[in-house]
């Protein structure tokens, strides 16, 4: 489990990286295709490891997180939301990349738009996430 969590918090920092480049991306150009299948597929990668690691983190290390700190306990639950956020965000975005692929110029451009936006806000989640999930790894963990 030990490998499992480390992975998870190196792929959520790792999607966050990869979640600013097709925001920076696609304010300037209308091709970043590669930028958003890795934005969109590192952030669901790291979103599944957290699937995969919650029963276990219920079972075993929640209890202790919230003994050692009720407001690390929550902020764990407020890092689920803004993950959970995070990934709507980026598959919105990705969403709204490829539609604009296949529309018109005016409303290709608009769904550019709306996709460089989603997946800045998808960063700015996930990078609050990964912050937080720093802060409950330093106080419990498997």
């Amino acid at each position: 489990m030990r490998l499992l969590e480390h992975l998870h918090g190196a792929l959520g920092w790792l999607a966050l990286a990869a979640l600013v480049h097709p925001a920076l991306l696609l304010r300037r150009r209308p091709s970043a295709h590669l930028a958003v299948v890795l934005a969109c597929g590192l952030i669901t990668l790291a979103a599944g490891g957290g699937v995969l690691l919650y029963p276990t983190y219920r079972e075993g290390v929640k209890g202790a997180v919230f003994r050692h700190s009720a407001q690390v306990g929550l902020l764990f639950e407020r890092k689920e939301h803004l993950s959970f956020g995070a990934v709507l965000l980026a598959w919105g975005g990705g969403a709204g990349y490829w539609t604009s692929c296949k529309a018109g110029d005016p409303m290709a451009q608009v769904l550019r738009r709306f996709a460089a936006r989603a997946f800045a806000v998808s960063a700015l989640l996930a990078g609050v996430a990964s912050v937080c999930g720093a802060v409950v790894a330093s106080v419990g963990s498997f």
